[in-house]
């Protein structure tokens, strides 16, 4: 009967504490060693891991000799696992495997272990463990779990080839685990990692009939659409983004899946798809950022100027402090350039400059420089050019852009060697091919102006 109250919820923590702080009616017939361990093991069960493990730790103080001591011991680093106490657990796990009998199911202790280990992020030491599980008995009730700990070590190390041989390995030995549905996801997002869509895309696609209540069933639909997409599948790619759109409007990765959708459109060039998607991104309430950044794309696309720059503007008004308000901020600055509004150029371009992404920052302090050029003010130019070129960019081609600016600079001021020097060296290394040929005949030029004038040779004079 006593067992059975301890299951009971809110009952449960009213006996417990009962039979924890006082002594139990002489009619129950029980010695303290039972009561804490009956506390202790209702207590987990119901999910009251305070109380669990504040009558275990009594147990196993008390009664080291026990015979139910390895099984307590188990238990309490379970309670003080499930509360986050991670160290005091790893202890407990630990303990309880150099305890003979060695309590619960075959390599339950070793399983928590590992689990402790990785929540301590100490990923290399669960990896270690879960393996050793896995080695001992393959068979174990908790070998899925451990494959599963495995492959989510390995992801952590950094490791995706032997994550997904780890995932792999669990659906293939396992297919009626209840890890299958988020092993199957995490494979294929693991499969997106190293750059094969297409695997990923045949794994996801069965995911929402076979798991259509699951967590990951809209992750999953995203992630299917994407992968189609990089796989070179972008009408059913576009239809799945479409679909998971629909289905999950507020969803944190439905900005993501319309950013997709607009690139996608963008590269096959279909006009009347990007007009609908143009006219659902600049139409959206609550706008975002990203719908508006990518309405602006659009319309640039569909050679719409005003409504291009109308988005743009709007993002930063509206978002001032996002990061795409620096990069709309960019846009706009090249769409005044563009119409040689060059004293526009200057604020808009300013304010891109100050984004966290190196790649605009350089990109708006060559437009700066180059509007200065149009200007003639070659001074202002020639700062702001070696102000770009010392920015570390990803891509390198940037870089040479902002050398091959300086050169014309100093040029333009009649620094003759300085100019050369840039050009020689956009002309041996730039990526760029046309930059690298105008960076030749820039240098031809520039050594012909360096180059003194031929002295006439003196004649003799006549006696």
């Amino acid at each position: 009967m006593l067992a059975r109250w301890l299951s009971k919820g809110v009952l449960a923590l009213g006996v417990a504490s009962l039979l924890y702080s006082g002594s139990p009616p002489a009619a129950w017939g029980i010695g303290e060693a039972d009561r804490l361990w009956l506390v202790g093991e209702g207590a987990f069960a119901d999910r009251l891991y305070a109380v669990s493990r504040r009558s275990l730790e009594r147990f196993v103080k008390s009664y080291p000799n026990e015979p139910r001591v390895g099984e307590a011991t188990l238990l309490l680093g379970k309670s003080q696992f499930a509360l986050g106490e991670f160290q005091p657990a790893l202890e407990n796990f630990r303990k309880a495997q150099r305890l003979s009998p060695s309590p619960g199911r075959p390599e339950e202790a070793r399983f928590w272990e590992a689990e402790t280990l990785f929540r301590l992020k100490r990923y290399a030491e669960a990896r270690a463990a879960y393996d050793a599980l896995l080695a001992a008995n393959a068979a174990a009730p908790a070998a899925p779990d451990a494959m599963y700990g495995l492959a989510w070590s390995d992801l952590e190390l950094k490791r995706p080839e032997a994550a997904a041989t780890a995932f792999r390995q669990l659906l293939i030995t396992w297919p009626e685990s209840p890890l299958v549905p988020s092993a199957t996801f995490y494979l294929a997002r693991t499969l997106v990692e190293l750059k094969k869509p297409g695997e990923a895309a045949a794994l996801l696609a069965p995911f929402a009939t076979r798991y259509p209540d699951h967590a990951l069933a809209p992750e999953a639909r995203y992630l299917l659409g994407w992968s189609r997409v990089a796989a070179g599948k972008t009408a059913e790619g576009v239809e799945d983004l479409r679909e998971f759109v629909a289905a999950h409007p507020r969803h944190e990765l439905t900005v993501a899946a319309h950013r997709a959708i607009a690139d996608a459109l963008l590269r096959q060039d279909k006009i009347p798809e990007l007009t609908q998607e143009y006219q659902f991104l600049i139409a959206q309430s609550p706008p975002t950022p990203e719908g508006l950044y990518d309405a602006g794309r659009i319309a640039e696309h569909l050679g719409r100027a005003k409504d291009a720059e109308g988005a743009w503007r709007r993002l930063r008004a509206e978002f001032p402090r996002h990061a795409l308000a620096a990069r709309a901020a960019l846009e706009l600055a090249q769409a005044a350039f563009k119409k040689n509004q060059f004293k526009d150029v200057a604020p808009l371009a300013k304010a891109a400059s100050e984004s966290d992404d190196e790649a605009v920052r350089i990109e708006a302090l060559l437009i700066m420089g180059e509007s200065d050029l149009k200007q003639r003010r070659f001074q202002s130019a020639l700062k702001t050019f070696q102000a770009a070129a010392g920015v570390e960019g990803e891509d390198p081609a940037l870089r040479f852009r902002a050398l091959a600016g300086s050169g014309l600079a100093h040029e333009e001021l009649g620094h003759w060697q300085e100019a050369a020097q840039l050009y020689a060296q956009v002309a041996a290394d730039s990526p760029d091919a046309a930059l690298k040929k105008w960076a030749q005949e820039r240098l031809k030029a520039v050594r012909a102006k360096a180059k003194p004038p031929t002295q006439p040779k003196a004649e003799k004079p006549k006696s």
